[in-house]
């Protein structure tokens, strides 16, 4: 795992050990910022369910002002925490240890909104709508910004009111859907 494009070009990535993980390969993640490259300079980009901060450090190198980076395990806040220190970041970067529902209610008691949210939980697990109303009912995504859900090709197409999917980009096993705001 890489670092693709921008300021930490070809930057070799730690990622935690075992199953708890599931990094984005390299393949998708190349395309995924091909698709949202117009959009990253300069945006608040939120990387939920973080793992190794691969999809947050990829956005930091690519030019986005700020990422947050949440995951409730200890041993990915410390890798999250050292790719940043090794991709020269950290100053751009916050770290949360929490659930993500928990991290989301702190955000917006700081008051933090994003352009970009991304979110990769784990695959078949119920977490995407979840998510997904914690993050309506928030308002820590501003009016013209998009949310990413990395799911399983398997995984129904996500149901919020107060959001709508204006694209679904399909991979062998993984599926990326974009949601913003509803018309109202």
């Amino acid at each position: 795992m890489r670092v693709i494009s921008g300021s930490a070009r070809g930057l070799k990535l730690n990622a935690p050990e075992g199953l708890s993980t599931r990094p984005t390969t390299d393949r998708i993640k190349e395309s995924l910022f091909n698709i949202i490259a117009f959009e990253l300079y300069g945006s608040r980009f939120l990387d939920l369910f973080s793992g190794s901060g691969g999809i947050g450090i990829e956005a930091l190198s690519r030019g986005a002002a700020k990422a947050v980076f949440v995951d409730d395990a200890k041993s990915s806040v410390d890798i999250i925490n050292s790719n940043l220190k090794k991709a020269r970041l950290s100053d751009k970067a916050l770290v949360i240890q929490k659930k993500a529902d928990a991290a989301i209610s702190y955000l917006q008691k700081k008051g933090e909104v994003f352009d970009i949210i991304f979110m990769d939980p784990p695959y078949n697990r119920g977490f995407i709508n979840s998510t997904l109303y914690s993050i309506l009912v928030s308002n820590i995504l501003s009016p013209d910004g998009f949310i990413i859900a990395e799911q399983s090709i398997e995984d129904d197409i996500p149901q919020i009111d107060g959001l709508e999917v204006y694209r679904i980009k399909d991979y062998k096993i993984t599926k990326m859907t974009f949601l913003k705001y509803a018309e109202r």
